[in-house]
């Protein structure tokens, strides 16, 4: 089972996670350095948070929904080097400790507002989500690219 993001505990034991990265820290697999990759797990919560991202049109929102919602909200673990979604490409060069200020913050916002606040929440790409849903979809992205860069 997926730990709870709303849980206090478990969002400090990622915030601690993302604390033992430094700039130099290499990747285990994938393309991206650690100051793109915070970057990268930013995009979910801008998406919640941010208008920098627009909703997909009915027919991109039909096929997000049919083919990729129940792989990213699921308990399933992701695979090293999954297709990543057009938003979330990270290829330009990012700066690390704004990025990692960036997450962190979105990552205590989201606990703070708690499970509650996510139940029935709608989401620009798959549509009303359970608590459950956004809880799987937000630990399991963090849980891999933190383990992509071995923490």
């Amino acid at each position: 089972m997926i730990k709870n993001i709303f849980d206090k505990n478990v969002s400090e034991e990622i915030i601690n996670r993302i604390n033992k990265l430094t700039p130099q820290t290499q990747p285990v697999w994938g393309k991206m350095n650690v100051a793109q990759m915070l970057a990268h797990c930013c995009v979910t919560y801008e998406f919640i948070y941010d208008t920098k991202h627009k909703a997909p049109g009915p027919f991109q929102r039909f096929l997000q929904k049919a083919f990729i919602k129940n792989i990213v909200v699921n308990e399933k673990p992701y695979k090293k080097n999954s297709p990543t979604g057009k938003a979330f490409i990270t290829v330009d060069q990012k700066n690390f400790d704004i990025e990692k200020a960036r997450l962190i913050d979105f990552i205590k916002r989201t606990t703070e507002k708690g499970k509650e606040h996510f139940e029935g929440k709608e989401s620009l790409s798959f549509g009303k989500l359970t608590s459950q849903e956004w809880n799987n979809m937000f630990y399991k992205h963090l849980d891999h690219h933190l383990s992509q860069f071995g923490v």
